[in-house]
């Protein structure tokens, strides 16, 4: 190769040299392939080692192999139906999957869902290997950074007659010792907005873990406690929640924070209105900026709807405190607030039997919070603004469905449930799953107080509804570039797409002079 194709090739990057590392808006995504997964697809978790992909799909764990991510090749299957297959114990479907260091870890819930359930290790072919008990409804599992223990969130829902109401706790697995403790939340300082409503409830039986995200240090984890609107902060050196902190409430009245409240409006219709939102993210994650740790929750909602106690009621419904709302009749029509479902739990501030505020489930966005729950950022009404102006067809459709246009306005709009975090081009990168519109935001999240906008990819006919999202970096990838694989639940599906930068970028650039000279970034070992 000549010294004049050399200069060729680096000159345009060396030009570049002088600025910071290209804006995560200089990429897009590009759906490489994919899958139609038996029985469905909500939770994913990927080994380098073998490239396999574990698909949960609640009776049982399918396996794909990723080693080429455009056309993913079945591998196997657990029947987790089978009690041979998990030990013995006969189980009421899967919720949750995780790997590390050749172990795959399954959390699996009881034939009774208020009964304790399990943890299932299996090896990376899938083999069962053993299993430990936990607590009532493991809704979800993660290891810590190091691979040492497994962190399970133990929901504890009550039975649907709300007479059977487990404890809540975090059950820590640690591996080498084969050990298991249970953190419940006897004795631990919870905040005094922190909801605690369930009728007879303790604080132990009422917080309902529902997402674990680890610091990267690995000495704290973050508990989303969905339906409490709140965060449980848990020190893995002692083992012991340190406090529940309330996550507050995202007021809608002020601009930038509207959206669409009605399905009877005959359209698109986003606004400020005089309502508190309860942020009650469903997936969190972590990441660390200068040594300090903040935490992403995707702030889907959810209200407890049960035959033997529901909090839910439309604000028609309500009687509204005249001095708080003197233009009630008029909020309360179906095309303004009146179709919005609310809370009986809350709004009457001063107990004389009226309703002085009005709240809603969900804040329709993403946060950063730091290391105490704090505030840091939130988007706003950004997801029904992108969706309105890009592909207002689709504004809060339901499960993918453009014939339902509108319909999830009076409930929680997009629902934005899952969430993780990757870096792509010395940028840190946020990736927020709408369950309901359909399609992956994507933010850049390098500086917590002031994230960006970087690109939306939608998905509202093959790929629907999507559940969990799980980022795999350039080192693990079997193709040595940044992927993202989408679980997506009403259409049985996962897809997998790559991270491409757009030509004229530093990112680019370096990217082209490197598969210039057969540049390829190898996995870690």
């Amino acid at each position: 190769m000549t010294f004049k194709y050399w200069l060729g090739a680096l000159v345009p990057a060396m030009a570049l040299l002088g600025a910071v590392a290209a804006p995560a808006s200089a990429f897009t995504l590009n759906r490489l392939g994919g899958a139609e997964v038996d029985g469905g697809a909500e939770i994913s978790a990927f080994d380098a080692d073998t490239a396999n992909l574990f698909v949960t799909t609640g009776d049982t764990i399918e396996i794909f192999n990723l080693s080429t991510p455009s056309v993913p090749a079945f591998f196997g299957s657990i029947d987790l139906t089978d009690p041979a297959n998990i030990g013995g114990f006969v189980g009421g479907g899967v919720n949750s999957v995780a790997f590390s260091n050749g172990i795959l870890a399954a959390a699996i819930e009881a034939d009774t869902k208020q009964d304790d359930g399990i943890v299932a290790f299996f090896d990376a072919s899938g083999n069962f290997q053993s299993k430990f008990d936990v607590g009532a409804l493991p809704d979800m599992l993660t290891f810590t950074p190091d691979g040492a223990k497994v962190l399970v969130a133990n929901e504890g829902e009550p039975s649907d007659e709300y007479d059977v109401d487990p404890e809540g706790s975090v059950s820590i697995i640690d591996i080498a010792s084969g050990s298991v403790k249970d953190i419940g939340f006897d004795g631990v300082a919870i905040g005094p907005d922190v909801r605690i409503f369930g009728p007879g409830a303790t604080p132990g039986q009422d917080l309902e873990p529902e997402y674990i995200a680890v610091s990267e240090d690995g000495a704290t984890a973050y508990v989303a406690l969905q339906e409490n609107n709140a965060l449980g902060i848990l020190d893995l050196e002692s083992e012991a929640f340190t406090g529940v902190t309330s996550l507050g409430f995202k007021d809608h009245s002020v601009a930038g924070n509207g959206f669409d409240a009605s399905n009877e409006d005959d359209g698109i219709n986003i606004q400020t209105h005089p309502v508190l939102g309860m942020y009650q993210p469903d997936a969190i994650a972590t990441y660390t900026v200068n040594g300090e740790t903040y935490v992403v929750t995707a702030n889907e909602g959810d209200a407890r709807d049960y035959d033997g106690f529901s909090e839910e009621v439309r604000v028609a419904d309500l009687t509204l405190d005249p001095s708080a709302y003197p233009n009630a009749s008029e909020l309360q029509q179906e095309e303004n607030l009146g179709r919005l479902k609310t809370t009986t739990t809350l709004g009457d501030t001063d107990g004389d039997g009226d309703v002085d505020q009005i709240y809603s489930y969900g804040a329709r966005s993403f946060s950063i919070w730091d290391a105490q729950g704090n505030l840091v950022f939130d988007s706003g009404d950004d997801f029904e603004q992108i969706i309105a102006a890009d592909f207002s067809e689709f504004f809060n459709i339901n499960d993918g469905d453009p014939e339902e246009f509108d319909q999830r306005s009076d409930d929680k709009g997009p629902e934005p449930e899952g969430v993780t975090i990757g870096f792509f081009g010395g940028r840190t990168l946020a990736f927020i799953g709408l369950e309901r519109s359909g399609g992956v935001m994507v933010y850049d999240i390098t500086n917590p107080t002031a994230p960006s906008f970087v690109t939306y990819e939608p998905s509202f006919q093959d790929d629907v509804s999507p559940e969990g999202l799980l980022f795999i970096n350039e080192e693990d990838s079997p193709i040595g570039q940044a992927l993202l694989v989408v679980s997506n639940e009403e259409s049985s599906t996962f897809s997998v797409y790559q991270a491409v930068p757009e030509p004229g970028t530093l990112v680019g650039l370096l990217g082209g002079v490197a598969a210039l000279f057969g540049i390829k970034r190898q996995r870690r070992s």
